[in-house]
């Protein structure tokens, strides 16, 4: 009988599971694929297919769908395609964990239906629980499923806590790099392009993350994500900018101890720790050396000048289906800077107007947030247009 954990990744050739399948890869006798899943990237897939022999994979766009059943039809793997699949996919016996490694909104479904079947979640998807903090944690605490963060600065304040699990959090610290654009102020920011947005002076990420590292958006969804993971209060979680990427986030305890992690920024390191816990399985990552950083530096974040984050807080703070809002409206506005529709400050003032002009619903249900999600992005793009 086989001992290695059987993982489905949801997003395998984005950032976090082209790097995960890295960590798989190295360590053949701890994982093994079960099941692959990508939304467009056939070919990549088809290539993830071949090497990691997996039980199953999905193609999100079905209209690639032949492609990947042809290029796949000697070995023996299901191929299934369409969204529904993805819903349908994680709920197979055989998968011990589902690292979900989705962007944005489209993780909800799948992992509610990954947990709903009792699996385990590796999350690097920050929005399901953005979006639905309440309903997630409710329904995981139900089945008996543990989640497992994979953000870097979860993840640290994840390790720090084992061990503590019985003593109460004072507060928790998230470290933000401050992204390429730190120490500016509004009127240098009115005319930033795409290409220098993209420029993250500390991590490789992709597009969608790195905007909203450059705009502090993606330090605001991970102050909503912190708060549920770790069952906190909005004054609770506390954002400091470390330019350096070395301490990933900190816990302060009841008796004023603080504890950090500390490492380079490498995302394999949160990803391998995620899916082998609770065991720490040996690496050949780079290390970290003391004496190449001779000054760790901290900073407040400028919320005036970077306003994703304060408006982060304040859906936070307001509850209901408002960190909703801002979740849909972000990635609408992401999108449409992306495609050079709107100017970088201008990301800012659509979050904000969404957020002022959809109604407030104070205790939703799955159908709410979806509707809130639906009604967010047509605002959103009316604004825009």
């Amino acid at each position: 009988m086989s001992l290695k954990k059987k993982i489905a990744i949801l997003g395998s050739t984005g950032s976090i599971g082209t790097q995960a399948l890295e960590v798989i890869a190295a360590h053949p006798d701890v994982f093994e694929v079960e099941v692959l899943t990508a939304q467009r990237n056939a070919d990549l897939l088809i290539e993830q297919a071949h090497k990691f022999k997996p039980n199953a994979v999905v193609i999100a766009d079905d209209s690639h769908c032949e492609k990947v059943k042809a290029a796949l039809l000697l070995l023996d793997i299901k191929v299934f395609a369409g969204e529904n699949a993805l819903a349908s996919v994680v709920q197979m016996e055989s998968i011990d964990l589902v690292l979900t490694a989705l962007v944005g909104y489209s993780g909800l479904k799948p992992t509610i239906k990954a947990i709903e079947a009792g699996k385990n979640i590796a999350l690097a998807n920050k929005e399901t629980l953005v979006v639905a903090g309440e309903l997630i944690t409710t329904l995981a605490r139900e089945k008996g499923v543990n989640i497992y963060p994979v953000d870097s600065e979860h993840s640290a304040i994840f390790q720090c806590m084992v061990g503590e699990f019985h003593n109460p959090i004072e507060k928790i610290i998230l470290t933000a790099s401050g992204g390429p654009f730190r120490g500016k102020k509004k009127n240098e920011l009115a005319h930033v392009t795409k290409a220098q947005a993209l420029k993250h002076p500390n991590w490789t990420m992709g597009a969608k993350v790195t905007i909203d590292s450059a705009t502090l958006m993606n330090k605001g969804l991970e102050v909503i994500e912190a708060k549920w993971l770790f069952g906190l209060k909005p004054e609770q979680v506390e954002v400091v900018v470390h330019p350096q990427s070395i301490i990933h986030s900190l816990v302060q305890f009841e008796d004023g101890s603080v504890k950090a992690q500390l490492g380079l920024p490498d995302m394999r390191l949160p990803i391998q720790f995620a899916m082998a816990y609770p065991n720490r399985v040996k690496s050949d990552f780079p290390r970290f050396d003391f004496a190449r950083y001779p000054a760790l530096t901290f900073e407040k974040p400028d919320t005036e000048t970077f306003r994703n984050l304060a408006l982060a807080f304040e859906a936070m703070g307001r509850g209901g289906n408002m960190p909703c809002v801002l979740n849909a409206a972000n990635e609408i506005a992401v999108q449409e800077f992306l495609q050079d529709r709107i100017g970088f400050l201008q990301m800012s003032d659509v979050v904000e107007q969404c957020l002022s002009k959809i109604n407030y619903i104070a205790s939703p249900a799955l159908e709410d947030y979806v509707n809130t999600d639906k009604e967010t992005r047509i605002r959103a793009k009316e604004l825009i247009n």
